[in-house]
């Protein structure tokens, strides 16, 4: 079973940053891929990025590519979204996903089977 818990989401104006954490307990395999998501009201939810843990292959949406950088911590088992250069756009509850055992790099949400609670983040302008 995984967990997943992120935080750092909250109230920045447009071109400003903000770090998101998202700590995971549980197995990790090779093929372990750990991505975001975001969900704005009324729309679907959509990928944001993604990164392989072993290896740390990274995928980005185009609309934060250049923007945002995810990462990860091997030793406190999370993952990070480092948000730069906000937009009003960027507003939405952002989502960690787990998916465990993947041949590559999913940009489907349905792909992944862990989510987290989401953290709310608010870009004003």
């Amino acid at each position: 079973q995984v967990q997943l818990a992120e935080s750092g989401g909250g109230l920045v104006q447009a071109g400003g940053s903000l770090r998101l954490s998202c700590a995971f307990s549980g197995r990790t395999f090779s093929g372990t891929v750990m991505g975001w998501f975001r969900q704005a009201p009324g729309k679907e939810r959509e990928f944001v990025a993604a990164i392989r843990w072993s290896g740390s292959s990274t995928l980005y949406a185009d609309s934060v590519k250049g923007r945002f950088i995810i990462s990860r911590d091997d030793v406190k088992n999370t993952v990070y979204l480092q948000m730069n250069s906000l937009k009003p756009e960027d507003t939405a509850v952002y989502f960690c996903a787990c998916d465990r055992q993947a041949a590559r790099i999913n940009v489907l949400a349905r792909q992944y089977a862990y989510w987290g609670q989401g953290t709310q983040v608010t870009v004003s302008s």
